[in-house]
């Protein structure tokens, strides 16, 4: 299986916070998740925890490398920039991930969020999502009980897998 690519001050262990959720899932493939991720002004239909997707420069809906856009979550707004864009094609993953900051002095926070999307043997699709983030409002999330962010990437990923499921039987 793959690996996310980290950017090398984004690399786990070196920051103030990390997570990671992962889930494998037969009977979907990387053409039924891949729409739904990479059009971002989807996300709202199945992750609750998104909002206001706006694009910068005139680009958009579709992600794209070097892109900006803006979008809230975890009560938190969001400028953000995607460092990572690769469609899945000819048996190789689907990769994005975009570096993400907003606040200012002890509230500043920078993330980078990849995902990665894979077609495995036997029908399956890996869908694995990180995030590494540094700054105070990290330090924080890092020790919340439960996990705030574990528990909202997890809900994301089963949106995005339910979504799938309803796109392709419709």
């Amino acid at each position: 299986m793959n690996e996310i690519l980290w950017p090398a001050n984004f690399t786990p262990g070196f920051t103030d916070n990390f997570v990671s959720n992962e889930v494998i899932v037969a009977g979907l493939s990387t053409a039924d998740v891949w729409p739904l991720l990479s059009n971002a002004p989807l996300w709202p239909t199945y992750y609750a925890n998104s909002a206001n997707i706006r694009f910068h420069d005139g680009k958009g809906p579709e992600l794209e490398e070097g892109m900006r856009f803006y979008f809230e979550t975890f009560g938190f707004p969001v400028e953000a920039q995607v460092l990572e864009y690769v469609a899945p094609a000819n048996g190789k993953p689907g990769r994005v991930g975009w570096h993400g900051w907003g606040g200012e002095g002890d509230t500043r926070f920078d993330m980078y969020h990849p995902w990665l999307i894979e077609d495995l043997p036997g029908g399956r699709v890996r869908i694995l999502t990180q995030e590494s983030q540094k700054g105070k409002p990290a330090q924080e999330l890092a020790k919340t009980k439960p996990n705030a962010m574990i528990n909202g990437h997890q809900d994301w990923l089963d949106g995005l897998v339910a979504a799938a499921f309803k796109r392709k039987a419709s």
